[in-house]
């Protein structure tokens, strides 16, 4: 490789840095998606990034911005949270019948800028961009990252409440119930950006057990105009579905692109 070529390369590498651990399948894992009782019903998430879909090979996700959401659409708390060196573990009890919304939802900045000529990396809240950043720095590039890892857990019957969108960020409108998931029937979901039908975006769809085979067996379905995209389940099991897209519709100003990324786990169920 040429001298210029060589340095090149390199810088194309450090620029991409910032981005390149969210390369990594982030992903909720419950403990179950559907239980039936009424006394004392809970469930144990794992939360984490990984190689290897739904193994702890990586690192933990931190649970400062978990939000569960109940079927009367109530924040709940978790409890026995804990973060170890490769996941993080909550429970979420189940009080009332219904389904419920477990998601990580997180809004950040991530910037490169050169100080002194030399290349630095920086992430956090926009509100502390001004404080964080140094006055002297040049080279400010901007990016607003918008991220969605969810779940969702039924108590007895199924129900829509907590399905409602938030209406910011990229997220789905289950149009199929997702703890009603069968193998061999078609599901359909919308997907949405800020509460609009996001069409044109790829989803990508893969079955959990990929340490256990030798193709990864994703799949990857399109999103029509309508924002909807439809799956048959090949087989039962744990499946993870991700989307993401990139635009200028920042809503800071010092941003001049944003990322929005969703990923969600769901389980389909035998015939």
């Amino acid at each position: 490789m040429k001298p210029i070529l060589r340095i090149a390369s390199v810088l194309a590498l450090f620029f991409a840095a910032p981005f390149a651990a969210e390369a990594h399948k982030a992903w909720l894992l419950p403990s179950s998606t559907v239980l039936s009782g009424k006394d004392d019903l809970a469930v144990t998430i794992d939360a984490a990034a990984s190689n290897d879909l739904f193994y702890f090979d990586h690192r933990p996700l931190q649970l400062d911005s978990l939000v569960v959401t109940a079927p009367d659409g109530a924040k709940v708390a978790a409890e026995n949270a804990s973060t170890g060196k490769y996941r993080s573990t909550f429970d979420v009890p189940l009080k009332a019948p219904g389904t419920y919304r477990v998601a990580l939802v997180m809004e950040n900045l991530l910037a490169r800028y050169k100080e002194d000529g030399k290349e630095k990396r920086w992430r956090g809240k926009a509100e502390n961009l001004a404080r964080e950043i140094p006055a002297a720095a040049t080279d400010l590039v901007v990016t607003q990252s918008s991220r969605r890892i969810e779940t969702y857990v039924t108590a007895g019957n199924p129900d829509d409440a907590a399905l409602k969108p938030a209406g910011t960020g990229l997220e789905i409108a289950p149009v199929t119930h997702p703890n009603d998931l069968v193998e061999k029937s078609e599901a359909q979901f919308k997907l949405l950006l800020d509460g609009k039908p996001a069409s044109g975006v790829k989803v990508e769809i893969v079955r959990g057990g990929i340490r256990y085979r030798n193709q990864l067996g994703d799949t990857t379905v399109t999103t029509g105009d309508d924002g909807v995209f439809k799956y048959a389940w090949p087989e039962p099991g744990m499946y993870w579905l991700e989307a993401s897209v990139a635009d200028d519709k920042t809503t800071v100003k010092e941003a001049k692109e944003r990322r929005a990324s969703y990923a969600v786990t769901l389980e389909v169920l035998p015939e």
